[in-house]
């Protein structure tokens, strides 16, 4: 059997170096983990990767800070003015960056030593000196980030855990860069695709607001005072305005109470299962909804399992990973006809919640043996489609805005003028 150069932290945060016999990658990781150290770095010891041994070694020493204790910049004092909430920029920045250290060679506690004088983000910084006093104390990386669950999702901690037993924590770490590249790229697309939209709805309620509560009631007592009855439009006008400008309060308060009894409705179960189902089987939206589920299911199942997770756990975390109640029921139940024996696309096929593209590209990865990277790939197609049909539904909120907004003012025009059309007719 060939023989692995490892690197690894033991109990005491103390970065070790040795050599150790077995089959594989993966098998030189459980063995190295054996022995109570957790591997930051394995490679196979012979041939061109020979001289690896020294070059870890010299990291390992040039770089250990003195007496166990890590340089610190004044930029990370923790102040309580200073601290905010971190961001996913910052995660996404951290992925990289630790990859990037870890791939170069530098032991992990250097490399979070690197990160601290980094950083100046108070809280930010606050976190990487819990993680990194966590790895000093023995712990592995996966077990720090799992201590701050709202930074580091389980996705992100089962996908480090998994870079570890293999010992490939590097590569694991710059796919999840790419995950997050991905996931921040379509958030953005889509709050792109919705602010031009939500400004124009906007500017259009305003507008209406101000001509009924402002503009219309300066022009009631004139007509009041024609003395004849005014044509229907302009009297429904004049009723609206009236019952807008005498109500307000109460039309906010069933406005506000609308919103808390959706927000809480969608907070139950049985809530939550009819607003999800209704997401995916209304007419245009559902179409698009069902997208970007299927797609969040296959980016999140490819990237897990190119990490080395295994499918049954990776199935158990995208499904919370969906959004959606009730994609996340069909994928526990395909998960559990995967536990018993049946393959992705045969346990998938049983539910329509996913895309036939799904099921079909989950059965050629079967077959050929490449899954993780025919999700990513339908991933990628995928978001393509996402985002076409969202460009070409925001451009058309515009026109119907437009048009709205010309209604209504058309209509407020016509129920002014047909009072003064009257009282002409009336001279005449």
């Amino acid at each position: 059997m060939p023989e692995f150069i490892y690197e690894a932290v033991d109990r005491a945060g103390k970065t070790t170096v040795g050599t150790i016999v077995a089959r594989d990658n993966s098998d030189a990781a459980t063995k190295v983990r054996a022995l109570g150290v957790y591997p930051t770095k394995i490679a196979n010891g012979g041939g061109k990767n020979a001289p690896l041994k020294a070059s870890i070694a010299s990291n390992g020493v040039a770089n250990a800070p003195k007496n166990g204790v890590a340089k610190k910049s004044s930029s990370g004092a923790v102040a309580s003015g200073q601290d905010r909430r971190i961001t996913r920029i910052q995660i996404l920045l951290f992925t990289r960056e630790m990859a990037d250290l870890l791939d170069a060679g530098l032991p992990m506690d250097r490399a979070f030593s690197v990160l601290i004088e980094q950083t100046d983000s108070g809280s930010f910084n606050s976190m990487l000196s819990a993680m990194q006093g966590d790895i000093r104390a023995g712990q592995s990386l996966s077990d720090a980030l799992s201590k701050f669950p709202r930074e580091f999702p389980p996705l992100y901690s089962n996908m480090i855990r998994a870079g570890e037993v293999s010992g490939k924590l590097a590569d694991v770490m710059l796919r999840l860069a790419d995950f997050q590249e991905k996931e921040q790229v379509r958030r953005s697309q889509v709050m792109s695709a919705l602010t031009y939209p939500a400004v124009l709805v906007s500017v259009a309620v305003l507008a209406i607001v101000f001509l009924l509560t402002f503009a219309i009631p300066r022009l009631a007592g004139v007509f009041h005072n024609l003395g004849k009855d005014l044509p229907l439009p302009t009297q429904i006008l004049l009723s609206t305005s009236a019952v807008i400008g005498k109500f307000w309060w109460l039309i906010l308060i069933v406005i506000f109470g609308m919103v808390y009894g959706f927000r809480f409705w969608t907070r139950t179960r049985q809530g939550r299962q009819t607003f999800d189902r209704l997401r995916l089987s209304v007419p245009l939206f559902g179409k698009l909804h069902q997208k970007m589920v299927s797609s969040r299911l296959v980016r999140t199942l490819g990237t897990l399992l190119s990490g080395g997770v295994p499918i049954l756990e990776a199935m158990d975390i995208a499904a919370v990973a969906l959004g959606n109640v009730v994609a996340e029921e069909a994928l526990n139940a395909a998960r559990g006809a995967v536990r018993q024996g049946e393959t992705l696309n045969h346990a998938m096929d049983r539910s329509t919640v996913f895309l036939p593209v799904v099921r079909h590209m989950a059965a050629v990865g079967e077959e050929t043996g490449r899954l993780p990277n025919m999700l990513l790939r339908t991933a990628d197609t995928l978001d393509f489609e996402v985002d076409s049909a969202l460009r070409r539904m925001t451009s058309l909120v515009e026109p119907l805005v437009v048009l709205f907004m010309g209604v209504f003012v058309g209509f407020v025009v016509m129920s002014i003028l047909l009072p003064i059309f009257q009282i002409n007719t009336m001279v005449k």
